[in-house]
């Protein structure tokens, strides 16, 4: 069934109840959204976007923050038959006009957030772009583009009569970018409807269960993750702020059921609960079912550590790509607590692979990349053959992840591709070491890139994030490392922020930028 369709039969189905529920804490403002009105909405913006002269096909930006108004413009721009192409809204004005040009949007939607951004290369977007609509105060409107309002509330709040198929494309979603330009993954309407079924086959969502949407929703991982209950016509929250407070207020006043979170999030959760910053006691959590964390690699300790606190609790991980519509292509499952740290079994409707060099099978064990076939492999690479040939074979995504396959047959990620650290003819592989120095008890956060060394080809080394209120030197850090094989410890260590991307991922172009500086040429 095409999403826009489960939209419309929950707004039949459940008319008046709550579909969305905004909480801005900072602000202290909380909006709600039915499924009637957000039908509606979402229909109104149809029309709008077809008055104007968008055709089925054409490609409309879609560049906002999380908010109440996200979903239903995403909705519209699919319900007249365009392709959704939601920015990530940290991307820079550059990044923002290339996007924009790869995908020759004929339309673009944005918030009060991006109002520099956009004029600054509003010139650039005149090549291709004939609409401009401004979400937010009309005191802040710039005179190039048109009030959201005013485009929208003028028009009709039944579904336009557009002819939709489960094989049209639906959406455009580019690349974090952490390992490049972004790319341009296209994805179809059976991509979307894929994501719900397999979504709520995982985590098995009800008609009561409350989703609290923290990460952004541009991004497959959050909106995908919701699509498990949107297919039930279950209620969401979505929050704007990621302190600990917040979230924790957010579970007990909402009463909501599951929560996904990224690591640094449950990090700071667990440090604020341990400081005695945040009490237990002062919220209402017993119906916290299932807490969830994917997007990057998650330490084994840090679940241990969770599950302590909050030993009811459902854990699951997921993992996917924007190439596979986001999480689901492989999974933990909630019953395989054992096995915390494997990313799991393949999901529902999904096989996979793992190959060396030449695409060869390869024995439980034998680190490779991991290759994966299912509905929601995307369509490929908008504009793109040649690395849409590099990246889909005869079906097969090829995920860019080595992996391995345990005697249980639960797969492992090892790291990725393109971050292996060859020093000395030995691969190295980052994420072991910062799994490993994650159990340092002053250690908040740690990144390893591999550096360039004269002998040794590469070396390993470890930017450290120091828990607050804490102190520890490089020799302690030495000390801690000898555990590990030689080849695998660090040879340099810094202290420092470990920056993230919005979805949690570490940036680590930017890091081997940063400190490539401080490399030494003939470092051993």
């Amino acid at each position: 069934m095409l999403i826009t369709e489960i939209l419309a039969r929950n707004a039949r189905m459940y008319t008046n109840e709550i579909a969305l529920i905004e909480r801005d804490p900072a602000h202290q403002k909380r909006s709600t959204l039915t499924w009637r009105d957000f039908d509606r909405q979402a229909n109104q913006l149809a029309h709008a976007l077809i008055a104007q002269g968008i055709q089925p096909g054409d490609r409309v930006v879609h560049l906002m923050t999380n908010c109440i108004e996200w979903l239903p413009i995403y909705f519209g721009i699919l319900r007249c038959g365009a392709i959704a192409v939601p920015l990530n809204f940290r991307f820079v004005a550059n990044t923002i006009a290339n996007c924009t040009a790869l995908a020759e949007a004929r339309a673009f939607i944005f918030g009060p957030e991006f109002i520099e951004r956009v004029t600054e290369i509003k010139t650039r977007l005149d090549d291709t772009v004939r609409l401009f609509v401004f979400v937010g105060p009309s005191a802040l409107r710039p005179d190039y583009a048109c009030g959201y309002g005013d485009l929208t509330n003028p028009q009709p709040v039944a579904a336009p009569a557009i002819d939709l198929h489960l094989s049209d494309d639906a959406a455009l979603y580019f690349t974090s970018g952490t390992t490049g330009t972004p790319k341009g993954a296209l994805l179809t309407q059976r991509n979307l409807e894929a994501a719900c079924i397999v979504e709520n086959h995982h985590h098995r969502q009800t008609h009561t269960d409350n989703f609290l949407c923290i990460p952004p929703l541009y991004h497959t991982g959050a909106k995908m993750h919701w699509f498990g209950n949107f297919i039930v016509g279950a209620k969401a929250v979505i929050l704007k702020g990621i302190e600990p407070r917040w979230i924790l207020e957010a579970v007990s006043e909402e009463q909501v059921s599951i929560v996904w979170l990224l690591v640094p999030w449950a990090m700071d959760i667990l440090f604020a609960i341990e400081s005695g910053d945040l009490k237990l006691r002062d919220f209402n959590l017993d119906q916290w079912r299932l807490m969830h964390i994917g997007a990057q690699p998650v330490p084994p300790s840090l679940i241990k550590e969770w599950l302590k606190i909050f030993p009811h609790h459902q854990y699951d991980t997921n993992y996917g790509l924007t190439e596979s519509t986001g999480p689901g292509c492989v999974h933990l499952g909630t019953q395989n607590m054992h096995k915390v740290g494997a990313i799991g079994h393949p999901g529902f409707d999904w096989e996979f692979r793992i190959v060396d060099d030449q695409f060869q099978d390869l024995p439980a064990g034998s680190p490779g990349e991991l290759l994966v076939k299912g509905p929601g492999v995307m369509k490929g690479y908008y504009r793109n053959p040649e690395a849409t040939a590099q990246t889909i074979r005869n079906g097969w995504l090829l995920t860019g992840d080595i992996a391995r396959l345990d005697p249980e047959g639960f797969i492992w990620l090892v790291d990725r591709k393109k971050d292996v650290i060859i020093t000395g003819g030995e691969n190295v592989y980052p994420v072991e070491i910062e799994d490993f120095l994650q159990h340092h008890p002053k250690i908040q956060d740690v990144a390893v890139i591999g550096l360039p060394s004269l002998r040794l080809g590469e070396i390993a080394t470890a930017i450290i994030k120091v828990k607050p209120g804490q102190t520890v030197t490089k020799e302690e850090i030495n000390a801690f490392c000898e555990a590990l094989p030689r080849y695998k410890r660090p040879r340099k260590i810094f202290f420092d922020d470990v920056p993230r991307n919005a979805t949690g991922k570490i940036e680590k172009p930017g890091l081997r930028q940063k400190f490539g500086g401080a490399s030494e040429s003939f470092q051993v």
